[in-house]
């Protein structure tokens, strides 16, 4: 708790024999690695991870990282809101031009909407849809010729809950189930050119609960995974050799209620 169509989904050899050359996301190095809501909670832990490991994390957010969570120069960084999927079109391009390219995206960045469904504000709940679903969609249409280009990988972040369902989460279900069908569809359609892993995380100790009524929030005896830790299971999908294929990556505390 966070395409466009290219072609026939069985891809050709000549495609994949260029992606085996071109690509970077696995062996010694990461690359370059588009970390959505890299501002802050997973995303910042991942854009870290990614330069511990020796990769170049580009950073997409509403706004940039304070410099003691990460410090990157200003060309690898965007800020745009992910709620509007043509800007965040652009802002992606803009980000992968100025790069001269892009190994990987993982899409870290979501937003919820807590409440009964007849008691949440249209408005409110559609943008839980549109940041989580639709803007993980416009992040990986726009990188998609780069990725491609270099035999690349995907991380889509989805959540337990995009596995079961709770009340008053309709909008956070939605989406998450939203993000699973995506990333399946596209690993289907993609198949030999493309790596795409679905990440299904637990409860996390990040500043996505914050500001939610009492009941909204884990207890006080809930167990939540470090951000640290799950961002390692990001890298461990990054790096797979070409060819195998991490498709879906539950990863929960050990105990914790969101699982099964």
């Amino acid at each position: 708790m966070t395409t466009s169509t290219v072609g026939s989904a069985d891809g050709s050899t000549d495609a994949s024999t260029q992606g085996s050359t071109q690509g970077s996301t696995q062996g010694s190095t990461l690359g370059t690695v588009l970390v959505t809501g890299g501002a802050s909670g997973l995303g910042a832990a991942v854009a870290r991870a990614v330069a511990e490991e020796g990769g170049r994390p580009l950073v997409l957010d509403r706004r940039r990282p304070e410099p003691e969570v990460l410090e990157l120069p200003d060309s690898d960084v965007g800020i745009v809101d992910l709620a509007d999927s043509r800007a965040a079109e652009q802002a992606v391009r803009d980000l992968v031009d100025e790069a001269g390219g892009v190994d990987a995206v993982v899409t870290c960045a979501g937003t919820d909407a807590c409440g009964r469904f007849d008691e949440i504000d249209g408005p409110d709940w559609d943008r839980v849809l549109q940041v989580n679903l639709l803007g993980t969609a416009a992040v990986v249409r726009a990188a998609m010729p780069s990725l491609l280009e270099r035999g690349g990988r995907v991380v889509t972040v989805a959540s337990t809950l995009g596995l079961r369902v709770l009340s008053d989460a309709t909008a956070y279900c939605a989406s998450k189930f939203g993000v699973i069908g995506f990333s399946r569809a596209l690993a289907v359609e993609t198949q030999g050119r493309l790596g795409v892993t679905t990440l299904v995380p637990g409860g996390m100790q990040t500043a996505f609960f914050d500001g939610r009524p009492d009941q909204y929030k884990p207890g006080p005896d809930a167990k939540l995974n470090r951000p640290e830790d799950v961002a390692a299971a990001v890298v461990f999908a990054l790096r797979q050799p070409r060819g195998c294929e991490v498709r879906e990556l539950v990863i929960t505390p050990s105990v914790e209620g969101s699982w099964p």
